[in-house]
């Protein structure tokens, strides 16, 4: 990357290397020289996404008065960041976090395993369930009986089907959000609605933030889309989006489009809070910036006692800077690809237009069956029949991996389908590899990144559970033994689809 696209505070680096250092040493172990320690926290704040890649460091006499060393120390520790590769510089533009060249950054993730070869390998790749039935069946039936009218016209709906525009925006109303049908297009899944938006909006070169780590899929996306991508890293944990940090990225690197999912985070289960949705709305108004909101999670709460905050758009009433983007692939099925996007009407109206030179529209039988199971009550009973099975799934799994792998971290979140998880120092790519050989496929944490971070992470969906979820759990921990002994090396596992 040819330049920074984001900054770090002195003060925010010196609070972020001291957090560090708080953590005890092992018996034995011996304390590095000042500049080598000071490299080391840089480049492992790096690699887990806590800095993000491209983001300029402060000068060196700013850095040294924070961390109240000496300059000398901070001008060999950026020294050796940048004999290593993970700092670039450039005289009157500053230094800036990278990656080394040469390393291969996974970008993609895993494609879904065909039906015939799951007896043998355990597919932890993609976060989709199978369908809740009889609601699968009976949509489809219901569709079919209300096809014939729609079959003796062209079958052209660029917006989506009337009835089914209507629904989704009676459904946004009845949350406290007035919504007209002339604020929805229906698109062929969540990558359909915002692949048009990037194109619509962000042209090749614009930069546009996206939570560190994010969605897999939407980065590529992203990238193939000729975007500069500028990440912001998440608060640790569960905790939801750091303000500060998208405040600052907002203001300095004026991003076109910003993309978030504000609702059980993929891959981390983040759920942000209304006082962070208030207030990233109101920067992304002062920044001009388009606010993208990932609705696809929003019905995925998994525990009774969770009170889902009011969505993003609640917060923009005049719709100028929020862009929702809905789905039933993840509440309902994956293979139901009907996707929608509420903004204001002339937005909607520039996608549609847009929309001819790409894929006319969204299949009507599809529409219809959504639209079937919405109008009937089977929607409802549907996800919440799909929320016992994520929640069944959350808890096996959850208890087999702290059994089988102690030394993993990571927080139970209380609603979606991802367990993002620590690996115990592990390299997550090596752990992926070694997963392919004992019977485990599983997405690496650089994969959720931008330019290689969270090297020591992997992510877990709740696709699987009960003695499966056990047996994941096993070949897991038989992986990371594997990596642990130096056993396992080479490349990252194909390049391609993850959900």
């Amino acid at each position: 990357m040819a330049q920074w696209t984001s900054a770090v505070g002195a003060a925010q680096l010196a609070r972020q290397l001291q957090a560090q250092q708080q953590k005890p040493m092992g018996p034995g172990a011996r304390r590095p020289p000042a500049y080598r320690a000071l490299a080391d926290g840089v480049r492992l704040l790096v690699l887990e996404g806590r800095v993000p890649v491209a983001a300029r460091l402060p000068a060196e006499r700013e850095l040294a008065l924070a961390l109240s060393v000496s300059r000398t120390t901070v001008a060999a520790a950026y020294e050796a960041l940048r004999a290593e590769g993970f700092l670039e510089s450039r005289r009157g533009a500053g230094s800036w976090t990278a990656v080394p060249a040469g390393n291969p950054l996974p970008a993609r993730g895993l494609e879904p395993l065909p039906p015939e070869s799951l007896g043998s390998m355990i597919d932890l790749g993609c976060a989709s369930l199978p369908a809740p039935e009889p609601w699968l069946t009976r949509a489809v039936q219901g569709a079919l009986e209300e096809l014939p009218p729609y079959a003796h016209t062209h079958g052209d709906y660029p917006a989506g089907l009337p009835a089914l525009r209507q629904m989704i925006a009676d459904r946004y109303t009845e949350r406290g959000i007035p919504t007209m049908p002339e604020q929805i297009m229906v698109t062929t899944g969540a990558m359909g609605a915002i692949d048009a938006i990037c194109h619509l909006f962000a042209g090749r070169g614009e930069r546009i933030a996206v939570e560190s780590p994010s969605y897999a899929n939407i980065l590529q996306l992203m990238r193939e889309a000729g975007a500069r991508l500028v990440p912001v890293a998440m608060e640790e944990g569960i905790g939801g989006w750091d303000m500060n940090r998208w405040r600052q990225v907002l203001r300095d690197a004026a991003p076109r489009l910003a993309y978030v999912v504000a609702d059980f985070h993929n891959p981390t289960g983040a759920l942000a809070d209304e006082s962070q949705r208030r207030a990233l709305v109101d920067a992304a108004r002062s920044a001009g910036t388009v606010l993208v909101v990932d609705e696809t999670m929003n019905e995925l709460y998994l525990d009774a006692d969770v009170e889902m905050p009011r969505r993003v758009c609640a917060f923009d009433p005049a719709g100028s800077t929020v862009l929702t983007v809905g789905s039933a692939s993840k509440a309902f099925w994956a293979g139901m690809r009907i996707g929608w996007v509420r903004a204001a009407p002339d937005v909607i109206r520039s996608l549609v237009s847009a929309r001819a030179y790409a894929d006319m529209g969204t299949p009507v039988l599809e529409q219809l069956a959504i639209n079937w199971l919405m109008r009937t009550g089977g929607w409802e009973e549907a996800v919440e029949l799909r929320r016992g099975q994520a929640r069944e799934n959350r808890d096996a799994l959850v208890a087999a991996v702290r059994r089988e792998l102690p030394e993993w971290e990571f927080q139970v979140p209380r609603g979606g389908l991802t367990l993002w998880v620590r690996t115990g120092g592990l390299s997550g790519s090596r752990l992926a590899v070694a997963g392919e050989r004992v019977g485990v496929r599983v997405p690496s944490g650089p994969r959720f990144g931008v330019d290689g971070a969270f090297e020591g992470y992997v992510r877990l969906p709740f696709t699987v559970g009960g003695p499966v979820a056990a047996e994941a759990a096993v070949r897991l921990a038989a992986a990371a033994e594997l990596v642990g002994s130096g056993a396992s090396a080479g490349a990252e596992a194909p390049r391609t689809f993850v959900a």
